[in-house]
């Protein structure tokens, strides 16, 4: 006998839980790609995605995942050559970083660590020491996946006003957007990514750039533009193959529409006070049982921690023996360690992560919780008690 039997529960940082409707919307004979209603459906996703975004500039397409969406913005933004500043907080961060030197720009990083945002101070520092305004991009993410970190991005766009510097602000927003609250316009962002496998609520295979005319003009005439990942025609095409350069990725466009509508349904406000309240719960029932274990947060200032995904540390093969232990005994499967130590050392294995993302709701994080304290009270692993109480109380005073 198993208690895993019946439906598994992902709980990991992305992909994300696919909601039915998006599962059903996409179970689909494909469709015709030259006139019809996936034309007419795909037209209609620029202006929502764009308020999704913050936005009211302009958008592309792509069929990729976060990886590519790295290479995409930077071969429209820069050329070889060129020098970029990476403020780094955590695993993506460096891999957007690596992207960029290995297409040959001319890379300087900030290193904040894994357990603190970006300091404004030191990014205006560092702008104002660039005299001849060589930096042509500030790059960033808003939350990093694997720490779990929130960057203050609109406090980063004021130190670069303030540096009286002309870089392009590029974020990767591919663990926040439809979680966390994102303005893009609002907070001068010039150009953002996100993939559909997270708030996106899409399976993986589509991922976006919002890029505003400032940006889309500093880019012009660079030298690593591609025609695959030329953002130019893409937002401003005449037939549905130009969004993508060929064949549209059909299914995923009406899995996209549903998730969108139902974002927009729930409204954004709604959206990002529902992934607050989740996350708060969690981080409740995590200060009770750190109170008798070695349980810890990550990021451990609450107004810096992602509403997506909570990284934690127990020490030691702990993180691993409860993560083996839930998935074989519980259904359920958490988040590894990524970016802390070597795979399989034992700093790595301290660490997991929650993710907490998308489609989810009160009793989903509630249930997670008392897996977890399940898990805890079977390994023997020392906790407070009183978590799901604690996290109980937090949505009680939000109904």
């Amino acid at each position: 006998m198993s208690l895993a039997n019946g439906r598994h529960y992902l709980a990991i940082p992305g992909p994300s839980v696919i909601p039915d409707p998006v599962l059903q919307a996409m179970h689909r004979p494909a469709p015709n790609i030259y006139t019809g209603e996936l034309v007419e459906l795909t037209h209609g996703l620029v202006p929502d995605l764009k308020t999704i975004a913050g936005t009211k500039e302009h958008v592309a397409m792509y069929i990729t995942n976060g990886h590519g969406l790295w290479e995409a913005s930077l071969t429209n933004m820069i050329s070889r050559g060129d020098k970029v500043l990476v403020c780094l907080t955590g695993n993506f961060g460096h891999g957007w970083a690596d992207v960029a030197r290995r297409l040959g720009a001319n890379v300087e990083t900030i290193e904040f660590g894994k357990h603190a945002p970006v300091d404004p101070a030191r990014l205006e520092e560092a702008l104002r020491a660039d005299k001849y305004h060589k930096i042509k991009a500030v790059m960033t993410v808003h939350v990093d996946t694997a720490t779990s970190v929130r960057n203050d991005v609109a406090a980063m766009r004021k130190a670069i006003d303030a540096a009286g510097h002309p870089a392009v602000f590029a974020v990767d927003c591919i663990a926040s957007l439809g979680c966390d609250r994102f303005e893009m316009d609002n907070w001068g962002v010039d150009v953002m990514i996100a993939a559909s496998q997270k708030g996106l609520m899409t399976p993986p295979g589509m991922g976006f750039v919002w890029f505003s005319e400032k940006a889309r003009v500093a880019g012009q005439g660079n030298d690593l533009r591609t025609p695959y990942w030329d953002w130019e025609t893409r937002a401003k095409p005449v037939h549905l193959y130009e969004y993508f350069d060929g064949t549209p990725p059909t299914h995923h466009l009406y899995g996209l529409r549903q998730a969108v509508d139902m974002i927009l349904d729930e409204g954004l406000e709604n959206v990002w006070e529902r992934h607050a309240t989740l996350a708060r719960a969690y981080w409740a029932a995590v200060d009770t049982w750190g109170q008798g274990g070695n349980l810890r947060f990550n990021i451990a200032e609450p107004e810096y921690r992602s509403h997506a995904v909570t990284t934690l540390s127990l020490g030691g093969p702990d993180g691993t023996r409860l993560r083996e232990w839930m998935t074989e005994h519980l259904g359920i499967t958490l988040g590894i360690s990524l970016g802390f130590g070597e795979i399989g050392s034992e700093e790595a294995a301290g660490y997991f992560r929650i993710g907490h993302m998308g489609h989810i709701n009160a009793h989903m994080v509630l249930g997670i919780i008392g897996a977890m304290e399940t898990a805890f009270t079977a390994l023997q692993i020392p906790h407070g008690t009183g978590a799901s109480r604690a996290a109980a109380m937090v949505l009680a005073e939000r109904v």
